[in-house]
């Protein structure tokens, strides 16, 4: 009896259970979710080979870009070196004249000649930016502007004054491009 109760039980449970939709396998999910994975992963692949090809591109653009601007500048300076170059010629061609001269002239002529061309080549250089450091003995000395070659123990004048200018200054645009070489009092 017991036997047939249980297979009774076993009966109307079979029974009272609705038939369920067939289920999915784990295989069959997980087949699904790695080829979801799998297009996903090619998917960011190809983004991350296209970021990295235009990243290539673009560093090879600014090494381009790089050296285009160090030959333009390089072309800028000698075109400027140029104009200054071509701007001296005259001067040149004067003291060519100065020299021939000196054969031919009177000492007193030369002088004068000579002192005509140092115009001439020191009006050039300031059309092109060039500026004397303002120095004379008697001056206050200043390290910005001077350079102390020679320290000399004086009585005429206080300690720090310039003695003597050995070798000009000068400023190109305003900027310090060589300081006056001077002897400074002691």
């Amino acid at each position: 009896m017991t036997d047939k109760k249980h297979a009774k039980d076993d009966g109307t449970r079979r029974a009272a259970r609705p038939k369920a939709a067939p289920e999915k396998s784990a295989v069959d999910g997980a087949a699904v979710d790695a080829a979801a994975v799998d297009g996903e992963l090619a998917k960011l692949a190809a983004d991350c080979d296209a970021y990295l090809d235009h990243l290539r591109r673009l560093q090879a653009e600014f090494d381009n870009y790089r050296k285009r601007v160090q030959r333009d500048a390089e072309l800028q300076r000698l075109r400027a070196a140029e104009v200054v170059v071509e701007s001296l010629l005259p001067v040149m061609d004067n003291m060519g004249r100065a020299v021939d001269a000196a054969e031919r002239h009177e000492e007193g002529q030369l002088i004068a000649g000579v002192e005509l061309v140092a115009g001439q080549l020191r009006g050039v250089l300031a059309a092109h930016g060039l500026d004397e450091v303002p120095v004379e003995a008697g001056t206050l000395f200043d390290p910005t502007y001077h350079e102390a070659v020679l320290t000399q123990p004086s009585e005429e004048h206080d300690e720090g004054t310039v003695l003597q200018v050995l070798e000009r200054g000068y400023l190109l645009h305003g900027r310090l491009l060589r300081p006056a070489k001077v002897i400074v009092a002691s």
